[in-house]
Formats: C-alpha cells, sequence, structure tokens
C-alpha cells in the first residue's frame, strides 16, 4: 500500500494548478493542514536529498512539482521547436503598473506610461494575467484591474508580497474628472472587456516564467 507522501507525490504529478494544502488534506483525509504541509515537506527533502531533477515548490497559494533551475538551459532548447508568443515591453509595463498598484484603473496606467493602454490590457486578460476587479468610485466609473492566481503562478510567486521590490514609490497621477470621464466612455463603449472578465476565472496550465503560448 502507497505511503501518505506516495499520494502526494502522486497528486502533486498529476495536478495541473497548484494545490493547496486544503486540498490535500481532504483527499487524504488528514487532521488538519499542517499535515498536509507536513508530508509536502518531506516530499521536497526525498527530492532534494536524492539530487533529483525535480523540485516542491510553492506558488500561487499551494505546491507544484517543478524542475530545478540549473536545468533551465536544457528545457529551453527542448521549447525552441514550439511556436513562442512573448509578452511585449509594452505589456509587461502595464502588467508592473497592475501588479503594484492593484486594483488600480486604465486611465491611471495610461497616465503613467504616456499612452493609451486599452490594447495591452485587453491582451493581459486574454492571457489570464489581469483581470476587471470592479469600477472606481470616480466620474465615469471606469474599470479597475488586478492580477490573477495565473499571474502568480506564471513568475513563480507564492503572493504579491514576493514581488522584488523596487526602489522608491510609483505615484500614481491625480487625474482630473474630465480625463476619467473620457478614459471610461472608451472602454465602456465595448462590452467586451467585461465578458473577458467571465473569460478569466478559469486558464490553461501555465508554462513558466516566459509566459508563453503555443503547443
Amino acid at each position: 500500500m502507497p505511503s501518505p507522501v506516495d499520494v502526494v507525490e502522486a497528486l502533486l504529478f498529476a495536478s495541473d494548478a497548484p494545490l493547496e494544502p486544503e486540498r490535500i488534506r481532504e483527499v487524504l483525509d488528514l487532521g488538519g493542514v499542517s499535515e498536509a504541509r507536513a508530508l509536502v515537506d518531506e516530499l521536497r527533502a526525498r527530492y532534494d536529498d536524492a539530487n533529483r531533477a525535480l523540485t516542491i515548490t510553492e506558488v500561487g497559494g499551494g505546491y507544484r512539482m517543478m524542475t530545478r533551475a540549473e536545468l533551465a538551459p536544457w528545457l529551453v532548447r527542448l521549447a525552441r521547436a514550439r511556436t513562442r508568443v512573448r509578452l511585449s515591453r509594452a505589456s509587461l509595463e502595464a502588467l508592473a503598473i497592475v501588479a503594484y498598484k492593484q486594483p488600480v484603473s486604465r486611465p491611471e496606467v495610461d497616465a503613467i506610461r504616456g499612452v493609451n493602454s486599452e490594447g495591452v490590457l485587453e491582451s493581459l486578460m486574454e492571457r489570464r494575467l489581469v483581470r476587471i476587479a470592479g469600477r472606481k468610485e470616480a466620474p465615469g466609473r471606469p474599470f479597475l484591474y488586478e492580477t490573477t492566481r495565473e499571474f502568480l503562478i506564471a513568475f513563480g510567486l507564492r503572493d504579491l508580497n514576493d514581488l522584488p521590490k523596487v526602489e522608491g514609490e510609483l505615484i500614481l497621477p491625480d487625474l482630473g474628472g474630465d480625463a476619467v470621464g473620457a478614459s471610461a466612455r472608451d472602454e465602456a463603449t465595448g462590452e467586451s472587456a467585461e465578458h473577458a472578465q467571465a473569460e478569466t476565472e478559469q486558464g490553461p496550465r501555465p508554462s513558466g516564467a516566459d509566459v508563453t503560448t503555443g503547443s
């Protein structure tokens, strides 16, 4: 009969998303979450002691079975045959603003970047890295954006506290009512944004911090 650690290993291997301690506790009918964490720690130690190619990492509020960082060069070679689409500089700029200042409206993102960010925000929502969190209590009630769990998974973060610390502070400009209202009216012309919000609730298994698509 397999041991509880063997079962946890199988669960992590089969899961297409980070496996929460509570889910492990439920499946194994354990007495508490601490027991689930202890089993994961035991499995991680087993991998580390044997110097295995795999390791157990905590990301997005759960655990994943992942390859060790030092094996990345060989994995990159394997992936070169795939069709890869990386995030553009504009998308990375907008994503960084949302990540550090969330929830944030599109007019605020526009003001920081100095250009219209509608297209890049829609692209980030399509990739399920950003979602609509609600509307801002301001003239025109523009949408507010925040990052998703898929964002944490893609960049290997346990939570937003793991974001790299930056020097200084990103100051959001004080937007006038006319600017906010005009931008919000632009958003309101397309109901596709609200449809995209529903799309963000489910996402594919991420391929790593490169944030790639394709098979």
